[in-house]
């Protein structure tokens, strides 16, 4: 997702400037989720055609918890005064990025052909 990207670079920019989280920051957040929620539902509709041993279900369980974890992470760095308040939301975009690639290799492995 390029979203995740996004988030990625401007994070840690931020982090460089000691700048907290704004408007633009909000919003490459809002639009992660709006995708990471997209993700979610079509993980929720095909992850049955993926064959392997648990496969399916590990892809289906990070599909679902991906959609947790920016609205924690704007929380946490929200609520956090400090500069270290970027590093929360570097992690959170690097994971959602981690976790998101781990979908797709699950999917072009073990997908229908």
């Amino acid at each position: 997702m390029i979203a995740v990207g996004v988030l990625g670079v401007l994070s840690p920019g931020y982090l460089a400037i000691n700048r907290l989280v704004d408007d633009a920051l909000l919003l490459v957040t809002a639009v992660v989720e709006l995708g990471l929620v997209v993700l979610a539902v079509v993980t929720a509709i095909v992850h049955r055609q993926v064959t392997g041993t648990g496969e399916g279900a590990t892809m289906l369980a990070y599909a679902l918890t991906l959609p947790i974890l920016p609205p924690i992470v704007v929380f946490i760095a929200l609520k956090e005064k400090t500069r270290w308040a970027m590093g929360v939301v570097i992690a959170g975009a690097f994971t959602v990025g981690v976790m998101t690639y781990r979908i797709l290799q699950i999917w072009q492995t073990s997908g229908p052909a």
